[in-house]
This record gives structure tokens, sequence and C-alpha cells, in this order.
């Protein structure tokens, strides 16, 4: 198997809270720099440019130049970081949200948030409407349990405005060690006015997958797509087949699943979805779209064991990427109802890339469809069954009441 393709993943980050690029070298053959005679005072390595793309780089050395030699704190003049923030400004100068340059301790984070351990709050984020945005808070996590809700605008971290900060810088500034604190002003959904919410930052440890037996149905929660998702998914399938006979269905729950590894959602639909006929269309979960116009189908990769097994879908504003390619996979070859809201709507793939000196770049390669071609990005998969959690009832789960409606019926 492709070992880069592997490392596509979707990032809403997918960036998780639980919370440059030297290796960019200034022209690694990316550019072509005309200095127009500007010599800069420090010194370059590592220059060697291109051909045949001309980019004049010698308003950059002015601007360089002339911090060094009239900002008047020298001890604030870190090299490294400005080389970095220089990359990171040429990166976010896209305009898009999900491709990222980290350096090399936001990269090491953001490999930890994947491998399902690190020191955080527990809250994942995305970026919309060009706001900082709370996907979810992960269950039972401090920011869960402070009062983070998803919908929730991050306005402010420890009183600094995040209105032109990053998803990175975010994240930065909201990961700290267990036993410290940070303050998060949010604006609630619906709220009128923002809500100052203290968080102790805790270790978080990641279970991508949970299940019980929930009045009479077989309850399996999904949470993530990780490096150690498939297995943990394996150990509670073999569990869940032996039990299901003696159940009314299984009930998926991908509300605030956030997402991940894009083969993650192609391995676990292929628990309930058939493999295609020889010559047939069916079997495909997801389609990916590159930057080559390029269209590759990926399908059914192997033989499931809850094929035929009554299920429903439940599905939230929390419910991203990884998490919207598996409920769109079954809902359009009509395997099974999903019920809840409108999901977040981030249609694209990112492929992770590890840079010189621990650093990293998330770069958008691709976008993902549906496997009737339908593009979600920004508008989010529609429940065949919409119904909302009320808030004035926090001891009912109203859409899981539901679920478990539905399923009676089939």
């Amino acid at each position: 198997m492709n070992v880069k393709f592997i490392k596509n993943i979707f990032l809403v980050l997918s960036v998780v809270l639980l919370s440059g690029m030297v290796g960019y070298k200034l022209g690694t053959r990316e550019v072509k720099i005309s200095w127009q005679k500007y010599v800069p005072n420090v010194e370059v390595i590592n220059r060697l440019a291109p051909v045949n793309k001309p980019v004049d780089f010698s308003l950059f050395w002015s601007v360089w130049d002339e911090v060094h030699t009239k900002y008047v704190d020298k001890t604030k003049l870190d090299t490294q970081k400005l080389v970095y923030g220089a990359i990171s400004g040429m990166v976010s100068a896209i305009g898009d949200p999900y491709t990222l340059f980290l350096p090399p301790t936001q990269n090491r984070e953001s490999k930890e948030e994947l491998n399902g351990s690190f020191d955080g709050i527990g809250a994942q984020l995305g970026v919309k409407d060009k706001r900082i945005i709370v996907i979810a808070p992960l269950l039972d996590s401090p920011a869960e349990k402070a009062g983070i809700k998803t919908s929730d605008w991050v306005i402010k971290v420890d009183g600094k405005d995040t209105a032109t900060w990053t998803l990175p810088e975010t994240v930065a500034k909201i990961r700290g060690p267990k036993g410290t604190s940070v303050v998060l002003t949010v604006l609630h959904a619906g709220a009128d006015k923002p809500t100052e919410i203290t968080i102790v930052r805790n270790t978080i440890v990641l279970k991508s997958v949970e299940w019980k037996i929930a009045s009479g149905a077989a309850y399996l929660r999904l949470s993530r797509f990780g490096d150690k998702t498939d297995p943990q998914w394996d150990k509670v399938v073999s569990e869940i087949s032996q039990a299901v006979a003696t159940t009314s269905g299984v009930i998926l729950d991908l509300r605030n699943n956030p997402g991940g590894y894009l083969l993650g959602a192609v391995y676990t639909g292929s628990e309930f979805l058939p493999a295609s006929p020889a010559g047939g269309s069916s079997g495909v979960i997801v389609k990916q779209q590159s930057y080559t116009g390029e269209i590759i189908s990926y399908s059914v990769n192997r033989s499931g064991k809850l094929l035929t097994v009554p299920m429903v879908v439940l599905v939230n504003q929390g419910t991203a990427s990884a998490g919207e390619i598996l409920a769109g996979a079954l809902q359009v070859a009509k395997r099974a109802k999903v019920v809840g809201v409108q999901t977040f709507g981030k249609g694209s793939v990112q492929e992770a890339e590890d840079l010189s000196n621990g650093a990293g770049l998330h770069i958008t390669t691709a976008k993902w469809l549906l496997s009737n071609d339908m593009w979600i990005s920004g508008t989010g998969l529609t429940p065949d069954i919409k119904i909302e959690n009320d808030e004035k009832q926090p001891d009912r789960d109203l859409q899981l009441e539901k679920a478990l409606e539905v399923l009676k019926e089939k």
C-alpha cells in the first residue's frame, strides 16, 4: 500500500486540543529567487533556486535586515522563529484553514493526538467562516465537564482575541501541561453574550471505540479514526457479532467524531457494506478527486461481520470529514437511516508530510466525494430523520431515543 496515501488525513484538525520549515529552505527548488543585488545581513544556507519560477525576494530580505537592525529588543529576535513565522505566513496566505505549516512542537503534538494520548483540555477545533469553532468536546474530557459545547465560537484564549489566529496558533495557546488552567471566552450557539470558562488541563487518553447494550440494541460509539482505531474496532466488533443475535440491531454513534484517517473510514465501512460484484458499482465507500483531477474510488476492502444486521447511524454538527464519509457511505447505499442534525461539512483531504528539523506540513491535496459524487464541503450531510437534543432536558438523549425507535421498526 502506498505509504504516502496512508498519511492522507482529515484534519478538522481534526487537530484535537486535548488538548519553519527550514526544511523548505528558502528556495529548495520551489522558486527562483531574484536578489536584485541585495545582500541580506545574515548567512543563508540551502538557497538553491529552481528554474522557470522567478520570484523577487529582495523585499523579504530588506524587511529582515531592517528588523534585525532597528528592532529595539534584540532578545526577541529568534532567527529560527522568524523563519518558521515567514513560512507559516506563506502557507496561510493560500486561505485554506486546513493547509498548515507546523513547527516541530506543533507537529509532534499533532502526531500525539493521532496516537491517542496527550495533555490538553479535550476539545476538537475547526475553522468555519474564518473563525475558530469547537467541533466537539471529547466525552468526559475537561472541556466537556467545564461546559464547552459543540459549535461554540472560541472568541478569546486567556483574554487574547483569536480573530487573527490560525488553527495551529489556537491549538498551541490552549494546550499545556496537566494541572495548569486556561480560560476560554466562548459564544455558545444561540447566545447573545460570550461566556468565560476556566478549564484545568489533564492527560487525555483517547479510546476510539466503545460499545454496550442499550434498550435491547448494540450501541456502538466510534469517536475518531486514529492510529489505534482499527485494532480497537476489530475487538469490539468481535464481541458485538456474538451478541447481536439477541438485539434489535446496531446503533452506530458518530456524533462528535471529527475524523482522522481516510482509510479508517474505508475499513470500518467495510464492516457493514458488501463488496462490489464483478462489474457492479456498489461497494464504493468514498471517491477522492486529487489536485491532478484524477478521481479514485475506494471500495469495500474486506469481508465484514455485520453485513446484514439492522442499523441506524447517529450524527450531529461535530461529525466531520472521515465521520461524514462513513455516515454518507451507509446512507447512500441505503444500508442505514441517518438520524440527528446536519453534519460539519468538511470535504477536503490533507496529506501530512514530515519536514526537516521535526517540522511538518499538512497540505490539502484532494477533495472527497460520496459514492454518488456529492461533495458536502461547507454544507454537511443531511440526516434522513432530523431531530435535535433539548438542552432543557439534559438527562434525555432524544436522538438516541429516536434511533432506538427507528431500529425497532426495521
